[in-house]
């Protein structure tokens, strides 16, 4: 059994990490990159699962192409941020199976059945996703996730030669600027959301 984090640890990755508009002129470099992910896929899926794909847009042509699907804000926060991410997930990720889930035949779970494989890859791919922020976080790098843009328009120009693929929703990534951010949003106490039956 694993003993709890130090305050300090759960301070930085939840209590006081916040989601950033915008970054300090400090590069991300390629092995932070490699870093998250490494960290990342250990989260647990549904039977190993692991439909999330990501595009890390480290170019400023790649940001920009980006950005010009996005709307409002977003453009301007995915031009400057350091890197942005797009957690795409593999509808098709059933073909994996035999290799990521040996114990069962669970590919088989999942031929012939679109709209499982479709609710299974968001359900699991918007986990992995937040497994993303929280291994940004955990590294010393701040995110800010996002929806706001295109989905069809962005599965077209990022995506297009894995069909299969579709956008889940976008993340900034950097070191974040405490300038951007505004006052802490409320969050509730135990007895507002939940009940212990």
């Amino acid at each position: 059994m694993a003993d709890a984090l130090p305050q300090n640890a759960l301070d930085q990755i939840f209590v006081k990490a916040r989601s950033y508009n915008g970054y300090l002129d400090k590069p991300v470099a390629e092995a932070d990159l490699h870093a998250i992910w490494d960290l990342m896929k250990w989260g647990p899926t549904s039977a190993n699962q692991l439909p999330a794909r990501l595009i890390w847009c480290v170019s400023q042509e790649s940001k920009d192409k980006l950005a010009a699907l996005s709307s409002g804000t977003n453009a301007e926060k995915i031009s400057k941020a350091p890197v942005t991410a797009i957690i795409g997930m593999d509808e098709n990720f059933h073909e994996f199976l035999p290799e990521l889930f040996p114990p069962a035949d669970a590919k088989s779970w999942f031929d012939g059945n679109e709209e499982l494989r479709k609710i299974s890859a968001f359900r699991n791919s918007t986990l992995q996703g937040a497994y993303f922020i929280v291994a940004a976080r955990a590294l010393g790098l701040d995110t800010g996730p996002m929806s706001g843009f295109d989905n069809a328009a962005v599965d077209a120009a990022f995506f297009a030669d894995t069909p299969s693929v579709k956008s889940n929703f976008i993340s900034t990534l950097g070191y974040g600027d405490p300038a951007t951010i505004f006052e802490r949003l409320p969050r509730p106490e135990f007895g507002k959301f939940n009940c212990i039956d």
